[in-house]
């Protein structure tokens, strides 16, 4: 573990094995950068990191892991977008992707394994989100892999709501003499819907088979939960729907064998020539605050906690 200053900003790396992690934990508890040196010396990008000239709005920055709590992607409340109404039937304010990822954190663990960082609510989340509560976020670097645990603590006198999740840019294609088209991405779902973006509303989505090409351009925005499998897998065309190859990539949800109830991977990506592809492990489906699939309630006194790991095959 060292620290390094780039853009007038101290980051934080770890060199675990064969993988090599950057991250601001101060800003967004934000996982910036994965990378893993191969057996030939050369160097593969796992979680993709765009070139800066400058750290302004950080926080929208496509690349690395923005954190979505309390609640991910889009909220609305009876038709407008970015605003909720909680059990009280006051609405308020809701950024997208929630407060998290442009909130500063408290790094209260910091050693050669990861870290954990600790949200310090500020004006805009006290007027989003208003509960006494401790959100904490912790990483666990392996040679292969990395766990990212939320923990949601209440300290208020009622229960708090939230429905969160990552937002994983992963680096597609990551080998130079291959495209998107040579990718694909296997999700056990029962069901796949979309959301409107006008009215934040859920519609039913692409009919998918299990495993598909990530040039398949229905699977953007496309909401995959009823979760047969807590796992999606995604790498080079050979994947099979019974083996996998060396080098995929493994995106699971939960530490149980089986998927949490409503838990909900979404794929995206901004456009043909993107150099990412994001595979998002979220809590529930969007706009949970509203329509209450997937909406947790962490009662007064206790915590709930929220696992995804990632790990190379």
């Amino acid at each position: 573990m060292e620290k390094i200053t780039h853009l007038g900003e101290t980051l934080t790396r770890w060199r675990v094995g064969q993988s090599t992690f950057l991250a601001l934990p101060e800003k967004g508890a934000r996982l910036m950068n994965w990378n893993l040196t191969l057996g030939d010396g050369s160097v593969r990008d796992i979680i993709y990191w765009p070139e800066l000239t400058t750290f302004e709005n950080f926080y929208k920055v496509r690349g690395g892991n923005p954190i979505l709590f309390p609640f991910n992607a889009r909220t609305y409340d009876r038709g407008d977008i970015h605003f909720w109404r909680a059990d009280d039937d006051v609405r308020r304010p809701m950024p997208m992707h929630g407060l998290a990822r442009q909130a500063d954190f408290k790094v209260t663990r910091l050693d050669a394994g990861g870290f954990t960082a600790v949200m310090e609510p500020n004006d805009e989340s006290r007027a989003s989100y208003p509960y006494e509560f401790e959100f904490a976020v912790t990483y666990r670097f392996t040679p292969l892999g990395l766990s990212c645990e939320f923990a949601l603590t209440n300290h208020s006198g009622e229960p708090i709501p939230w429905s969160a999740g990552h937002h994983f840019y992963f680096t597609v294609p990551w080998n130079d003499a291959t495209k998107r088209s040579d990718y694909i991405i296997r999700i056990h779902a029962g069901t796949r819907l979309k959301q409107d973006f006008a009215t934040g509303q859920l519609t039913p989505g692409p009919a998918l088979k299990a495993v598909e090409s990530l040039s398949n351009p229905a699977l953007i925005d496309t909401l995959h939960t009823g979760l047969a499998s807590g796992e999606v897998v995604f790498g080079e065309r050979d994947l099979s729907g019974k083996r996998d190859r060396v080098g995929d990539i493994a995106v699971r949800v939960g530490t149980d064998k089986a998927p949490p109830l409503d838990a909900t991977f979404v794929t995206w990506t901004l456009d043909d020539d993107a150099p990412f592809y994001c595979v998002e492990p979220w809590m529930g489906l969007p706009n949970a605050a509203e329509h209450k699939r997937g909406l947790h309630f962490v009662k007064p006194g206790a915590t709930e906690r929220f696992t995804v790991s990632v790990r190379v095959k």
